[in-house]
């Protein structure tokens, strides 16, 4: 396969997926979502600064990233760079994009290579991926966030059971070891709500209100 086709499909996931979405739509708002709540520029600290209409569209946002970078990033670039790919040739191109989409997120080059924790975008390249595993771990993620109301530890409980949805649901090795890679960098970038969790200082999403500054540019 043309390394040139991979180059441009991972770099082009890349720079989509490196779009820092909580943090535009906050400094829209007159917010550096960096500098308030747990200082992440995701869905839950927006929606807990700015209110559900931009948490919501920031959460959506973000999976979008993902699930473009896998079927639209990789049908045109691939179609166009490499028109021969056969269907095995363009399933490791669209892996290649997915990853590079949440490598994107979650250390974006626009914002000194510190982003967000990759769970939406994980969701939108899952989304296109691997479905089936998809609504295994998100059945999950409700669960444990309806009893504890710790969006961390939901996150943390969904991503540590993904390569085993993969595996349960594909039966294909390969995808269950990338989805296992996939599930250790989202609970490597959790590991300070780990601690606070830990610590029992995490916040439960809706118990606590603080309204964000007015400005801090």
């Amino acid at each position: 396969m043309p390394i040139f086709a991979y180059i441009a499909v991972g770099l082009a996931g890349y720079l989509l997926g490196s779009i820092p979405t909580g943090f535009l739509v906050a400094k829209a708002r007159g917010v550096d979502i960096r500098k308030v709540g747990s200082g992440n520029i995701g869905a839950t600290n927006v929606f807990r600064y700015l209110g559900k209409p931009a948490g919501i569209f920031v959460l959506l946002a973000d999976g979008l990233k993902g699930w473009v970078a896998v079927v639209l990033v990789t049908r045109l670039l691939a179609g166009w760079l490499y028109p021969s790919a056969d269907s095995q040739d363009r399933e490791w191109l669209a892996v290649c994009a997915g990853l590079c989409a949440v490598l994107g997120h979650n250390f974006t080059c626009w914002l000194n290579f510190k982003g967000g924790k990759g769970i939406a975008t994980s969701a939108g390249v899952l989304a296109a991926l691997v479905p089936w595993a998809l609504l295994i771990i998100l059945s999950i993620w409700i669960l444990i966030f309806a009893l504890s109301r710790y969006v961390s530890l939901a996150s943390i409980c969904a991503s540590f059971t993904l390569p085993f949805a993969v595996w349960f649901t594909e039966r294909d090795l390969t995808m269950t070891l990338i989805t296992a890679g996939m599930a250790a960098l989202a609970i490597y970038k959790h590991r300070g709500n780990i601690q606070r969790l830990m610590n029992g200082t995490e916040n439960r999403f809706g118990r606590t209100s603080q309204s964000p500054p007015a400005s801090t540019a």
